[in-house]
């Protein structure tokens, strides 16, 4: 019998039965959470259920509207604040960060683990070697209540990269030529495995950026391979010391796919309105007009994007009829931007700076922008009214990219300025 991918291995280990692609089962929880914008919901069917204690470990992230821009937000963020104290939940408050950011970097979760999130890009955590996805509220609740769920076993795409990185390429660029080449739901329900000679030299910001946007793909879960790059990131950000226990596909394993892409020839990608597989190289779109540049996000606010932004506004202003907001993912990357310049670097040249979390990527405040203007985001969706406003337009693009946008006032190639 053939090998086992990674998102066979980890759901048979938590089924505690043999399963393969396609198969049914009912599998073990390790960690779930929500953030403010599903916690909510979360709150009352837990307390519909009369639960009094959950049955995996559970933690809720304040970061979509924080601090709280109105009185029906705050009173969203009162009853979580309260929830955390009365069931001894675990609570990231205003100025913690992203969920994406702040949970791996918790050390609550560890390669091999399986994850539910009440966000749809929960998948991120697959850079640590964790299945990791995302679910509705109420899905939430029942394996707080069970500590289970069911799955259906996926189907896995295995996608290697390789070639040399060009000058200005960095991991956005890439998962926006994939979505591009492939389509916004050619991996509908699949599981992802990155792997080649380019994953493995990247660093894990990069690999955390590629794992994030495997949703809009259609991806259930997507993953890196666990090496010394994984190791030395765990060790750095979180406080585990214990050895690791990384799941690795078998050499046999049987793939529904397996894509191979030479990157050496990529140029900076960027996803036009209104679809993230609407990609164009930067080159072709050098005459839109911004009015909004917006660098952060679960997708790309960790400090290797900060710092891409940084060199290439160093010494330079950011246009006056451009609005550049910067969220960076946590506080700890907010602290290390400070220590290292970055943030003295970004308010000189005019950007603005606000609280580590979400910022406007979902529209509820921090720059909603206004009828007809276009934004250049980091971020990870560019739907109509993503950030707020039906009749606005998102382009989507690298740290590198949204950082000389800003500069020049309209969609601009960084690599005149590296």
């Amino acid at each position: 019998m053939a090998g086992k991918t990674v998102a066979e291995k980890i759901l048979s280990a938590h089924a505690g039965k043999d399963l393969r692609a396609g198969d049914f089962a009912v599998c073990k929880i390790d960690f779930a959470f929500g953030q403010d914008g599903t916690s909510s919901i979360i709150i009352d069917r837990v307390k519909e259920m009369g639960l009094e204690a959950f049955k995996t470990k559970f933690c809720m992230v304040i970061d979509h509207s924080a601090p709280s821009p109105s009185e029906g937000v705050s009173s969203v963020h009162k009853k979580m604040r309260l929830f955390a104290q009365d069931y001894n939940a675990g609570l990231f408050d205003i100025g913690c960060g992203v969920c994406h950011q702040v949970i791996p970097a918790s050390g609550q979760i560890l390669p091999g683990d399986l994850v539910l999130g009440a966000d749809s890009h929960t998948c991120t955590y697959g850079a640590l070697g964790v299945f990791s996805t995302g679910v509705g509220s109420t899905d939430l609740a029942i394996a707080l209540a069970s500590g289970k769920n069911w799955f259906k076993v996926p189907q896995t795409f295995k996608i290697i990269i390789k070639g040399k990185v060009p000058k200005g390429i960095f991991a956005k660029d890439i998962i926006l030529y994939i979505i591009g080449e492939l389509g916004s739901d050619a991996a509908t329900y699949k599981a992802v495995e990155f792997s080649g000679p380019v994953i493995d030299k990247m660093n894990m910001d990069g690999r955390f950026t590629i794992c994030n946007m495997v949703v809009e793909m259609g991806a259930k879960a997507g993953f890196m391979p666990v090496d010394k790059n994984t190791v030395e990131w765990m060790r750095k950000n979180t406080a585990i010391t214990k050895k690791l226990h990384p799941v690795c596909a078998d050499k046999d394993a049987k793939y529904e796919k397996t894509i191979e892409y030479d990157i050496s020839k990529l140029k900076p990608q960027v996803a036009k309105p209104h679809t993230v597989d609407n990609t164009a190289s930067v080159s072709e779109l050098k005459d839109i007009k911004i009015n909004e540049a917006y660098l952060g996000t679960c997708t790309n606010g960790r400090i290797s994007d900060l710092k891409a932004a940084a060199v290439i506004l160093k010494g330079k202003k950011v246009k006056p009829s451009v609005r550049f907001i910067i969220a960076p993912a946590s506080r700890e990357i907010y602290l290390e931007a400070l220590k290292l310049g970055i943030i003295d670097t970004f308010i000189k040249s005019g950007a603005v700076v606000v609280t580590p979390g979400c910022g406007p990527c979902v529209g509820t405040h921090n720059g909603i922008p206004a009828d007809g203007e276009n934004v250049i985001s980091t971020a990870n969706r560019n739907f109509k009214g993503r950030m707020g406003n039906p009749n606005a337009f998102i382009y989507l693009a690298s740290p590198a990219t949204v950082a000389a946008s800003s500069i020049e006032g309209r969609i601009a190639d960084p690599r005149k300025y590296l």
